[in-house]
């Protein structure tokens, strides 16, 4: 019999347009003969067709594994991960702490630290208290500020002076209650993608020469003129270390499944940050952690047997815990 699988997309969060694209391109690569695809489409006003799933465990007996394709709030963030782990049902990606964690750029920056892994230098302001003397006492300019809790660059700015300082962080505030600001690093943008559960593995990297001034949800998913390489042509011992991060990385939020993390190479100073880590990568026509694996030796549809094939695992591990006395 095929494996049924259920597909959840859309969503509420900025960054439905994307889900939307990356839906698609994993439902197409999807073997036929293997999947029955379930489509469940979550609207920008939060309303599932054809229904939502039941938070109940045997309430949603026509699934058999999902694979959630919702980037940002309410798909990443570990809201949705809770609501199938009531339904007792096996998922693609990182469970609810890591998607939490991973999801507010801030608490991973602390947790990543606090293992001794390389985070640019960044303070967090909310929503009714920003003030951009004080980032701009910190940092001085560029800095760049962006929403804690959202992805695909969504509200992510470049100020170069107060007025532009005080104008992003009012955008990013539009976005989340909490706003980072961080020193602009002058550099090279790499990312790396992570696969599996208790031993997970690292790609070959990719690099990212936006046309912009940085690599933006325009240059992301509408001007198309960005130039992505693939594999990123770095020195043997920087593809090591990016390697190692990233896979550090993962481990510190206690992400399974897969995870792309993102890096900043300065320049001036040759040195590697973790700049954030993504629990639900893009899965788009030109998205890195699909080209990543296909340069690493795994082809797209293997890619997602594969991730289908680690949440069913993570799911018969999980079942053999008690949950009673």
């Amino acid at each position: 019999m095929k494996l049924r699988v259920a597909v959840i997309y859309g969503g509420r969060s900025g960054e439905h347009e994307v889900s939307l694209r990356s839906a698609e391109s994993v439902i197409a690569a999807m073997d036929p003969e293997r999947y029955e695809v379930l489509r469940f489409f979550i609207g920008k006003d939060g309303r599932w067709q054809p229904h939502p799933i039941l938070p109940e465990p045997g309430a949603n007996p026509g699934i058999d594994v999902v694979f959630p394709v919702l980037h940002g709030t309410f798909g990443e963030d570990g809201t949705l991960q809770g609501l199938l782990e009531l339904a007792d049902l096996p998922y693609v990606g990182g469970g609810v702490l890591a998607s939490a964690v991973s999801m507010d750029k801030d608490v991973m920056k602390r947790l990543c630290r606090e293992a001794g892994l390389p985070v640019v230098e960044h303070v967090v302001q909310w929503r009714g208290r920003l003030n951009a003397v004080e980032i701009e006492r910190r940092f001085g300019y560029p800095v760049f500020v962006k929403p804690a809790n959202l992805g695909s660059s969504v509200a992510v700015s470049k100020a170069r002076n107060r007025a532009e300082l005080e104008a992003a962080l009012e955008l990013a505030a539009q976005y989340d209650r909490k706003v980072i600001a961080e020193r602009a690093i002058s550099g090279r943008e790499l990312e790396c993608a992570v696969l599996g559960n208790e031993q997970p593995e690292a790609s070959l990297p990719c690099e990212i020469i936006p046309s912009r001034e940085f690599y933006d949800y325009e240059d992301k998913y509408i001007l198309d003129a960005a130039r992505l390489i693939v594999p990123a042509e770095l020195p043997p011992e920087i593809t090591a270390e990016v390697r190692r991060l990233a896979v550090a990385c993962y481990r510190v939020v206690e992400c399974e499944g897969m995870a792309r993390v993102d890096f900043l190479w300065e320049q001036p100073s040759q040195k590697l940050y973790i700049n954030e880590i993504n629990t639900i990568p893009g899965f788009t026509s030109i998205s890195m952690f699909p080209r990543m694996w296909e340069a690493t030796g795994l082809p797209y549809p293997r890619l997602i047997d594969r991730l289908i094939e680690l949440a069913l695992e993570r799911h018969r591990v999980r079942r053999e815990l008690r949950y009673s006395i």
